[in-house]
């Protein structure tokens, strides 16, 4: 008792979501803390120790700007760290931030969402990585299992649900029951696939170039997977090849699905593969029980009638989607029982 006391006061149980595009934090008690940016700039000159320059928002702004020497570092990569060091430095500012900048006697207990098929040498490195950030205790939870928690599905049953993220760096496509992951795939298409193929779309038909950041500006604007007889424009100042200089140009969204139809193809493939290996008694109750869609991308306009119209299955976009995992994380906090059983 006087130990949780202790710990009470002086730290926060955190529960961290470590995405490729947005990292969030919860803490137990005060709810969610941060949503920011998976992004840091870090100075190393060759000759001292890497120096934290920004994280988050101020350094998603310097993308692109900044001089020789300093870096603006996406750590994550497809769902999985790239940069375990960019990524360890990125965590301690999170903690420290989560915890007032306070220097606690007792270090924090993390949770940390991982990829389905995170290895062994990933793991270790993760938790690594946190423990040197400032954590007491790291529990690793799958992001799937931590965003149907956040989704409200009753994940302790012995009940079947499919879970599908859609992140920024890949899509993962769960069956879950009695806690753990029945059948689990991922594939390489998410929100970031998703604006490299508008990049590329425009390259190769209009010789012209935006970047990643347009291009998601035009997903949102104009995204949207089913065609529903609502065809919209918008204008574009794009840097034009040809000439060398930019010019306007318009852009439909009849062109952005044509563009996202590829990784929009290799996610529903993803799910029928999932379905096709699930047991017989699971796909019984993923018929009752529908898909659960989860993650940035999950937002895209029509996606999850599509996903119904491939299917079959009944289909529901959750609450907050893209802040499901981290809202489950959060709600693993209060039942590390069931953490130390599952991490």
């Amino acid at each position: 008792m006087i130990l949780n006391s202790i710990r009470r006061l002086f730290s926060y149980d955190l529960g961290v979501d470590l995405g490729t595009a947005y990292t969030s934090v919860y803490v137990k008690g005060k709810g969610i803390v941060a949503n920011e940016p998976s992004v840091i700039v870090i100075k190393d000159d060759g000759k001292e120790a890497r120096q934290v320059v920004a994280v988050g928002g101020p350094a998603k702004d310097m993308v692109g700007r900044t001089p020789t020497r300093i870096n603006a570092i996406r750590p994550m990569k497809d769902g999985v760290i790239a940069d375990f060091q960019a990524a360890q430095m990125m965590l301690e500012y999170f903690i420290k931030k989560a915890n007032n900048n306070r220097k606690g006697i007792v270090k924090s207990r993390i949770v940390l969402s991982v990829p389905i098929e995170i290895n062994e040498i990933e793991k270790k490195a993760l938790i690594e990585s946190a423990k040197v950030a400032g954590a007491s205790e790291v529990y690793l939870l799958e992001a799937v299992i931590g965003a149907a928690i956040g989704a409200g599905l009753s994940v302790e049953e012995p009940v079947g649900n499919m879970i599908v993220d859609i992140g920024a760096g890949k899509t993962e496509v769960a069956v879950i029951s009695l806690g753990g992951i029945v059948i689990g795939k991922s594939v390489t298409a998410g929100g970031d696939s998703m604006d490299q193929a508008i990049v590329h779309y425009i390259k190769s038909k209009y010789n012209r170039v935006i970047g990643e950041r347009t291009a998601e500006s035009v997903k949102i604007k104009l995204g949207q997977t089913l065609n529903n007889g609502n065809s919209r424009h918008i204008k574009m100042n794009l840097s034009d090849l040809s000439i060398g200089m930019s010019s306007t140009m318009d852009i439909s969204s009849e062109e952005v699905n044509e563009a996202l139809t590829p990784t929009i193809s290799s996610i529903i493939a993803t799910i029928r593969q999932t379905f096709e290996v699930t047991p017989p008694q699971l796909v019984s109750d993923i018929a009752d029980n529908g898909i659960t869609l989860t993650g940035g991308g999950a937002l895209l306009g029509g996606l999850d009638k599509l996903i119904q119209e491939e299917t079959g299955l009944s289909v529901r976009l959750a609450d907050q989607p893209l802040l499901c995992v981290v809202l489950g994380l959060g709600k693993a906090l209060d039942n590390f029982d069931f953490l130390r059983g599952v991490s």
